[in-house]
């Protein structure tokens, strides 16, 4: 097994922590983490940073086996916190910042990212009206991932999307209140439909 999935299940095993809500919590599909520790695959870079997150470890642990030296300050990377984003404005365009958070150095060496504060129940009981989703910029996400999508030019809606081979249905976790909603391909390319990044981390709001 490789030494950062060891110490992942090691982690795992003393804290008395499920694979499922680890998953659930990285972005991660079940069969893929099953895999890494049947194989001894060790994860990327991105998944190491929310697993270690998720097992509140640095990610120096998980990537050395070492904590990180605490006798200087390392410096977190601020990101702003948007209320809303809507389609063809640049992320880094918008005026309209809420707050900022932080995020890790090795973190923000992933990719671009920024906070959104969420509106509405449709993600409720996991994400509540007021928490804040920091989500990276990317154009595409895996099947069964958390992002934050523009629907016809609209605010963009937090929404599991699940592909399938002629669309995407976008799932709300509050399934009582709101249905999932099927869109074709062609609806997918004429509205458009477009995914403004992948939701990483929730901070909550207690």
């Amino acid at each position: 097994m490789g030494d950062i999935i060891q110490r992942i299940v090691e982690v795992m095993k003393d804290k008395g922590l499920k694979d499922k809500d680890l998953c659930e919590y990285a972005g991660i599909k079940q069969s893929t983490f099953a895999t890494w520790k049947q194989k001894g695959r060790d994860p990327k870079m991105e998944y190491c940073i929310a697993i270690a997150e998720f097992l509140n470890v640095s990610t120096n642990y998980i990537l050395q086996g070492e904590e990180s030296d605490n006798t200087g300050t390392v410096q977190g990377v601020r990101i702003p916190v948007l209320g809303t984003i809507v389609a063809g404005i640049p992320i880094d365009a918008i005026e309209e910042i809420l707050d900022y958070e932080e995020i890790t150095p090795e973190m923000a060496a992933c990719g671009e990212y920024f906070g959104l504060r969420v509106k509405g129940s449709s993600m409720e009981p996991r994400i509540c009206e007021g928490d804040v989703v920091i989500i990276r910029q990317q154009p595409d996400i895996e099947s069964g991932e958390i992002a934050a999508v523009i629907v016809n030019g609209n605010e963009a809606t937090l929404k599991k999307v699940v592909k399938q081979e002629n669309g995407i249905t976008l799932v709300a976790f509050n399934t009582s209140v709101y249905e999932p909603r099927f869109y074709t391909c062609e609806e997918i390319e004429n509205l458009p439909i477009r995914i403004a990044g992948k939701v990483v981390e929730l901070r909550a709001k207690f």
